[in-house]
């Protein structure tokens, strides 16, 4: 007779355990050498960029941290202060793979398996790693033997989405009043275009962060290589045909914005700033612009202002202070015209950044109140801003300034309007 008897079922379930505890503890005590072979070396030879691309458009990518051996790749987290030796699960190279877009649910989703494919073979990598008492304690390595970006911080925090994203709120987003009566996605004059046109046309989207992505997603309005020539400029600029008509001057409020931020992401795409002093120069001082329906005319001007660039700067009267606030509250610029005898465009709203003025208009409520403004116009009779889109007005551009009452409507029926004979040249301007 056989000494073996058949297994219970309770025998079986506990040699189940067994067998899968075992296989778990094998896992959790795999060499570090063998888990970077097999989770952390298929990043670094991937030809496909890291999660970081969603983030960062340029200058760091998961790839720049990584060496080829285990042992140099942790020393070199180590000693950059990415790796926590005692509860790895918390190490900041965990934090940074796992940050992502708030603002952008698409990209979030659109990254999500690579960003946590990356994350968990680096959780289980440190983890091996913090379990060897001669990896956490090996030599340091020497500065030039780091893992990491060869841009400096400031470069590669200057190359994120969200700083990006900033400065096209600033520049484009503040003058899309230009362009959002055909180009908004879901308009009534939208819905007509893209039926006669496609679905190109609308590409304005709800909020600044998704016309930003869909713009750079879909690069057929921005030439990065020659960014003067893209369609985004030579439409409104009607040097390409474009149903809604000149939209632009060169050296015009709107083309001067559209072309900054246009530059300035072409630069960050072909990695060109490499150094701090490369980035551009920013005025925190500098105001907020905010979109608005309120127009504003400056009815008959003279024959010699005809088809030139006319701005206009509106001050606000301070009834505490008696006297005219110190920055201009709104400001626009256009072509002017004798035939049509006006100048008129929507005004562009300004705000000290952080100002209750500023949280008001940025939760949507973008008006100016009544009451009493002064408006300064100049026109560039030389031309000079169409030969040179940096060019700015100056003191000999100026025409003059006239006091008025305002009970701001929005829309073109309600526009406010200021007769050009209105204005006078100070003695002091002269």
């Amino acid at each position: 007779m056989s000494r073996f008897r058949p297994l219970t079922p309770h025998a079986l379930v506990a040699g189940l355990i067994f067998t899968v505890s075992m296989t778990l503890a094998g896992d959790d005590f795999a060499s570090p050498k063998d888990v970077f072979e097999k989770r952390i070396l298929p990043i670094f030879k991937s030809d496909q960029p890291s999660s970081c691309v969603q983030c960062h458009l340029a200058g760091v990518d998961l790839k720049n941290y990584i060496k080829p051996s285990s042992d140099d790749t942790f020393r070199s987290l180590r000693d950059q202060g990415l790796v926590n030796l005692d509860k790895p699960e918390q190490s900041k190279i965990l934090k940074l793979i796992n940050m992502n877009d708030t603002d952008n649910a698409g990209a979030n989703l659109l990254h999500a398996k690579t960003r946590e494919a990356e994350a968990a073979a680096f959780a289980e990598w440190l983890k091996a790693c913090c379990r060897d008492p001669k990896l956490r304690n090996a030599p340091k390595l020497v500065a030039a033997e780091l893992a990491k970006p060869v841009r400096p911080n400031e470069v590669i925090r200057y190359d994120r989405t969200d700083r990006l994203l900033e400065s096209f709120e600033r520049n484009i987003w503040g003058q899309r009043h230009r362009c959002m009566g055909c180009h908004v996605e879901g308009s009534e004059q939208n819905r007509k275009l893209v039926e006669k046109n496609g679905e190109q046309v609308s590409w304005m989207k709800k909020s600044a962060a998704e016309t930003m992505t869909y713009l750079i997603r879909n690069k057929h309005l921005i030439d990065i290589e020659n960014p003067e020539k893209s369609l985004l400029l030579l439409k409104p600029l009607k040097e390409v045909d474009h149903g809604g008509g000149k939209k632009f001057l060169k050296g015009d409020l709107g083309y001067k914005d559209f072309r900054s931020w246009i530059e300035d992401y072409a630069k960050v795409v072909r990695d060109e700033y490499t150094k701090s002093s490369d980035l551009p120069k920013s005025d925190p001082r500098q105001l907020k612009q905010f979109s608005s329906e309120i127009w504003l005319k400056l009815a008959n001007p003279p024959e010699p202002w005809d088809e030139k660039l006319l701005q206009v700067t509106l001050y606000r009267w301070d009834d505490r202070s008696k006297k005219w606030e110190d920055t201009p509250i709104a400001i626009s610029d256009r072509q002017a015209s004798f035939k049509f005898k006006a100048w008129q465009h929507t005004l562009t709203l300004l705000a000290a950044p952080g100002s209750d003025r500023a949280k008001e208009w940025q939760r949507g409520n973008a008006k100016l109140p009544n009451g009493k403004y002064l408006v300064k116009a100049h026109v560039d009779r030389s031309g000079r801003t169409l030969t040179d889109w940096q060019a700015t007005m100056r003191d000999d551009d100026f025409v003059g300034q006239a006091e008025f009452e305002a009970n701001w409507r929005t829309g073109y029926g309600g526009m406010t309007a200021v007769d050009v004979a209105k204005l006078t040249t100070p003695s002091s301007r002269r």
